[in-house]
């Protein structure tokens, strides 16, 4: 196994490295296909044509990406994808500048993020909460969809994705959280955290995830990585995760 990065720019970099073999996962999970052009890799699921999330490029190098972007609308637009993003390192100025003049805008501002396990600083158990291990995919579309507001549908079905493992979170025998957590040997990614907004304010994703990293590291696992949102940035924090660099996505959407 590779030993975890010394430093923020080598959690950044994993991070990075990490997304396009994750999204290879959704794509297959989700029923779709990946483009691969040099080493640009586009997810192209139809099943969800307006949700640009599912629909994500990743890239190493600037310049074959700009010269790329024709091509790139051309497959989505082909495959009846009305949204797609494109994800950037926030210091990528020329790419940044492309995407602008070809149409796409500035969607979210994501933070890299990066734990040593060591240093792991779980929340005190809710006695009334409820955690379990299950692969049940199906409640964690049902439950993301609701979290982030998507209209029903909009999160497509999804197949189980190997080298994964769901922890989910009931409150009264209702399920209302669900983590994700993926093998990336010493390092564990972490995705699909969701709590449903009428179980919010009482640290549910905080302590799903602990738990979750807690029996990860059980496992042997030494570090995790994660992207976060706006909301889940400060969840993360408190868990002992530290930013490590800004992502942005630029979206590009077919106008209605």
């Amino acid at each position: 196994m590779s030993p975890l990065p010394v430093d923020d720019r080598g959690w950044f970099e994993l991070v990075l490295e990490n997304q396009p073999p994750l999204w290879t996962l959704y794509t297959e999970a989700f029923g779709g296909e990946v483009l691969q052009d040099g080493d640009i890799q586009a997810a192209i699921v139809p099943s969800s044509p307006n949700r640009s999330f599912f629909n994500s490029v990743f890239y190493r190098d600037t310049e074959r990406l700009v010269e790329a972007l024709p091509r790139l609308a051309q497959a989505y637009e082909d495959a009846g994808v009305n949204a797609w993003t494109v994800w950037i390192p926030a210091e990528d100025e020329r790419a940044r500048s492309a995407l602008s003049d070809a149409g796409h805008v500035l969607d979210a501002t994501p933070r890299a993020m990066g734990l040593e396990l060591s240093e792991l600083r779980p929340r005190d158990p809710d006695p009334e909460l409820e955690i379990r291990v299950e692969m049940d995919m199906e409640l964690v579309r049902v439950i993301n969809e609701t979290a982030y507001g998507f209209p029903p549908g909009d999160f497509p079905p999804m197949k189980r994705m190997p080298g994964t493992e769901v922890y989910l979170a009931s409150l009264d025998g209702e399920t209302v959280g669900t983590t994700l957590s993926w093998d990336r040997g010493e390092d564990v990614e972490v995705t699909f955290v969701a709590t449903l907004p009428e179980a919010r304010g009482r640290g549910i994703a905080g302590r799903l995830l602990g738990h979750a990293l807690k029996s990860e590291r059980g496992r042997g696992k030494t570090g995790s990585t994660l992207i976060a949102t706006k909301l889940g940035y400060p969840v993360y924090e408190k868990l002992g995760y530290r930013d490590v660099g800004g992502l942005e996505m630029w979206e590009r959407r077919k106008p209605q």
